[in-house]
């Protein structure tokens, strides 16, 4: 596995990097945005193409780099389903898998940091966000935090993991850069309590200050979602309501961009075609599946996804591509529900 720890000394934040092989997928976590550009020289020189970028949670401490990485790459943004965030391409519930070529990672739902806590598990090592650090744990005290929830989170999911699982922090301020559940165990000692009582007494007696870059931070962060006013103003945007209309009419064929485990979970708009996005690229140009269905039959490609921003990128995509009739459903499946759409099984 190809893996590297990448660092941003104004936030103390630790970003990560991880793929199978070199020319294969990639997905980073806890992307800073000042940091976007050595992101993408590193992917470069190691031959990477980035699918995913992913946060544990809604940072305020530093303004992410989800946004100008989906904006320069094309990839899905993911965040957990607890995210108040208004727009991610993907939304990740607890037990479930976040996947790329070669590589998978468990979603843990770790709360009490903030309310959308997540950790990410794979093989030898676990990605703890802000909820465990080295020789510490992650402030309770605003965006919703909870020092009992995080007790739990540690205590009842995190300290069970082996003890030889490396622990991959995103934030140090020491320069310490891993360690061990093991290591948290036995030296951490803001574990060394006996119940959620304590270390919930222990938390409300830090009396931290505020992150410095909280107050821009956190409004910026909220906001990531792809800007989706110039599809519209085209016309390549559908409501859903517009969309139901198109239901079974043999001239218009729906495409789904989402993964297996989505459409598992969620289900899919009647009839649709399922296209997952990473390989969208090779089935919109000439001699691709969505290429030939287009110029064969004439029909008009209607592209969906969770909640529109997938498909919005997929629209952009075709038109290059040379299939000028291409549309999305704005808001994807998730409006389509709320507009009282049928949902297959």
């Amino acid at each position: 596995m190809i893996f590297r720890q990448l660092f941003d000394s104004t936030s103390g934040t630790y970003s990560y990097l991880l793929a199978s092989r070199r020319g294969g997928e990639a997905l980073i976590i806890d992307p800073v945005l000042e940091k976007v550009g050595r992101y993408l020289q590193l992917i470069g020189e190691l031959d990477l193409r980035l699918v995913k970028a992913v946060d544990t949670h809604l940072h305020a401490d530093h303004v992410t780099g989800l946004g100008a990485l989906r904006d320069r790459t094309h990839c899905i943004t993911v965040m957990g389903e607890m995210s108040k965030v208004d727009v991610v391409s993907m939304r990740l519930s607890d037990g479930e898998k976040l996947r790329i070529e070669g590589v998978s990672l468990d979603v843990m739902y770790t709360p009490g940091h903030t309310d959308d806590s997540y950790s990410f598990l794979t093989q030898d090592r676990v990605f703890t966000g802000d909820t465990l650090l080295i020789r510490g744990t992650g402030r309770t005290d605003f965006q919703n935090g909870d020092a009992r929830a995080q007790y739990e989170s540690i205590f009842g999911r995190l300290l069970k993991l082996p003890d030889e699982t490396l622990v991959y922090p995103a934030h140090d301020y020491k320069g310490d850069t891993v360690s061990t559940i093991g290591e948290e165990k036995r030296y951490n000692p803001r574990l060394q309590v006996k119940s959620a009582d304590e270390y919930a007494a222990l938390m409300g007696s830090l009396n931290l200050p505020n992150p410095k870059m909280m107050d821009v931070a956190v409004p910026a962060n909220m906001r990531i979602g792809l800007v989706q006013d110039e599809l519209a103003r085209q016309g390549f945007v559908l409501t859903a309501t517009e969309a139901m209309a198109l239901i079974g009419r043999p001239e218009v064929a729906i495409v789904d961009l989402r993964e297996r485990e989505e459409r598992d979970k969620h289900g899919s708009i009647p009839g649709s075609l399922s296209v997952p996005y990473p390989a969208l690229a090779e089935n919109v140009r000439d001699g691709g599946v969505l290429h030939e269905l287009a110029a064969a039959t004439g029909k008009a490609i209607v592209f969906y996804c969770a909640y529109g921003e997938r498909s919005a990128m997929a629209v952009a995509a075709a038109h290059e591509a040379g299939l000028a009739g291409a549309r999305h459903i704005q808001g994807g499946l998730d409006a389509w529900k709320k507009a009282g759409g049928a949902v297959a099984r």
